[in-house]
């Protein structure tokens, strides 16, 4: 089995969509779309690069989507709450 297999990328992005059922942050939502992104990528030929370049984009492409993530689906307004004085006052 090799690394530049399209299947084995798929495969492991839905594992790792899985553990973010068990621990959301969307960390592991983050890195199961880059992953699926270049399974994708690969089984349809666009992407014919080395493993270690495609490692580097994975990255890349993990980090972009986590911060689209927490941007427009992340933190609700009110969710966090900022206490201004010290509750045993």
């Amino acid at each position: 089995m090799t690394w530049m297999n399209g299947w084995l990328w798929i495969v492991a992005a839905l594992i790792l969509a899985i553990f973010e059922l068990f621990a959301p942050g969307w960390i592991f939502m983050g890195i199961a779309a880059a992953l699926g992104i270049m399974g994708l990528l690969l089984l349809s030929g666009f992407w014919t690069a080395g493993l270690p370049v495609t490692l580097v984009v994975a990255a890349i492409v993990s980090g972009l989507v986590w911060l689209l993530l927490r941007r427009f689906a992340g933190v609700r307004k009110g969710q966090v709450r900022i206490w201004d004085r010290d509750i045993n006052d």
